[in-house]
């Protein structure tokens, strides 16, 4: 990782550096010729290579450390950029430092696609992870809008935040603990939404073991999240039915509070073990 991304606040901002519970949503946007040079490439690169995915309807979900390595490093430069890590480290106090979650991060062609199916979820009210109940660190997710026009309105509910993204800008959220969800109308004529989300855990400098723990925690339950939202979206078989509604139930019972779907779980796991307990005696 380049030194450069573990600037902490102090070196930054210290006039406006203060510590947040939760990362208010935050709007920006890339003026920069070059930036806007590199976005344009990016666009012209996707729309060529996944030319069949854009015309389906189900979103799609690339993983970036997937890609040519020179797409990498054009990507790099606007993930990277101090356009935003400046403006996620300025909201955290001093002695904070930002690190890059890269192999979480992915290129999201996003079609608005309400089938009960694992990606549904995308488009209606949900926090996109469910560890709000860490109380160290946070991991602000960047929605970097390559293309898109202003027909969906994303509502960033706790910040008290609405806004219809055009191409060149780019969205701030708190991972964990920002209720959001598109407010939008399906239609086949709209100008391709292809986003890059980005993630970043902010934690103390000083975190160590800690920080690697939390980082380990939210690399392997999105991991397991994202594998089950990818088998059952526009689902077509029963497995894949069974598990898309699985994704909806939990998302709603996360929306309740993260520790509901984990009570749920154990609560299945429990009635289960004790079937079979009973099946086998």
């Amino acid at each position: 990782m380049s030194e450069a991304l573990r600037l902490s606040v102090e070196d930054q901002h210290p006039a406006r550096a203060r510590s947040v519970r939760r990362f208010p949503a935050t709007i920006g946007r890339f003026d920069e010729p070059e930036s806007r040079r590199i976005i344009d490439d990016l666009v012209r690169w996707i729309e060529d290579r996944y030319r069949a995915d854009l015309a389906q309807r189900p979103s799609k979900h690339v993983y970036i450390r997937a890609l040519p390595p020179d797409v990498i490093a054009a990507i790099d430069r606007l993930r990277d950029s101090p356009a935003i890590t400046g403006a996620i480290l300025r909201r955290f106090a001093a002695g904070h430092a930002l690190t890059p979650m890269k192999r979480t991060d992915e290129v999201y062609i996003s079609h608005y696609n309400k089938d009960k199916g694992g990606d549904q979820g995308l488009f209606s009210r949900h926090y996109d992870g469910n560890l709000r109940f860490l109380p160290y660190g946070a991991v602000v997710r960047a929605l970097i809008y390559l293309q898109s026009d202003a027909t969906y309105r994303v509502v960033f509910h706790d910040s008290g935040v609405t806004q219809a993204f055009a191409s060149y800008e780019f969205g701030l959220l708190d991972f964990h603990r920002e209720l959001h969800w598109v407010e939008g109308t399906y239609n086949p004529g709209d100008r391709q939404r292809i986003l890059l989300k980005c993630n970043y855990l902010v934690a103390p400098r000083s975190g160590g073991w800690l920080t690697r723990a939390v980082l380990a925690a939210n690399g392997g339950v999105f991991a397991v999240v994202k594998a089950a939202m990818e088998y059952s979206k526009s689902p077509k078989t029963l497995p894949q039915h069974a598990v898309g509604l699985l994704c909806n139930l939990f998302r709603l019972l996360n929306n309740l509070h993260p520790l509901v779907p984990l009570a749920f779980v154990a609560a299945l796991a429990v009635s289960v073990g004790r079937g079979l307990y009973r099946l086998l005696s």
